[in-house]
């Protein structure tokens, strides 16, 4: 199919993937609970777009530039972290009365997952070495190939953000009745931010 081998196995793969905790999936929780189904839509549209980007840039061969220049990878994973543990610690000091620790408009939950999205130099990596496995070298066709599967990678992650945030909208209006819980989850969202910022700089 345009050059795309097991097709079937590559939208299972991407699907659990998908499913993997991650930052990415944190900020489209806290977005949903934050912004409602237009934050959690707006999240989504952030994570899609910079997929994108990076899916495009390790076609385009960035992994091998930042494998040969391994001070430009690791500068990107520093400010990556850096930024994580920022959204982290806001959650984490922020007080009940205080400002929500993500402002309430779709452009800034776009704007964060964006950001979180990009500042995963490991990511074009991983494009680099999966991609591949799908890619029929004798009926390859370039970028009608690569660009089937960016489609199907950016339909699959709207439906999943979709899911994500339809039912992260149901249980969130549940819990905000009940103060102590919403604190809770804020709390442990931003500890898991922090988390990921941190094992993104240890693994190296």
């Amino acid at each position: 199919m345009l050059g795309v081998t097991d097709y079937g196995a590559f939208v299972i793969a991407f699907i659990v993937l998908l499913a993997i905790p991650g930052p990415g999936n944190f900020a489209l929780i806290t977005s949903t609970g934050k912004g409602g189904i237009k934050g959690g839509l707006a999240s989504t549209f952030g994570i899609i777009f910079g997929d994108q980007a990076l899916m495009w840039l390790a076609v385009a061969g960035v992994a091998a530039l930042l494998a040969a220049y391994p001070a430009a990878f690791n500068a990107m994973q520093w400010l990556g972290a850096a930024y994580l543990a920022w959204l982290g610690g806001k959650m984490l000091l922020s007080k009940p009365g205080d400002a929500p620790a993500l402002e309430i408009k779709p452009k800034h939950f776009m704007r964060q997952t964006l950001l979180i999205t990009l500042l995963n130099p490991k990511a074009i990596i991983f494009y680099m070495a999966f991609l591949p496995l799908f890619v029929d070298p004798a009926r390859h066709q370039g970028l009608v190939t690569f660009g089937f599967l960016a489609v199907t990678v950016a339909v699959l992650t709207f439906a999943y953000g979709l899911i994500v945030t339809l039912f992260t909208h149901t249980l969130a209006e549940r819990l905000r009745s009940i103060p102590a819980v919403t604190r809770s989850l804020e709390k442990l969202a931003g500890f898991c931010l922090i988390g990921f910022g941190i094992k993104l700089v240890i693994s190296r």
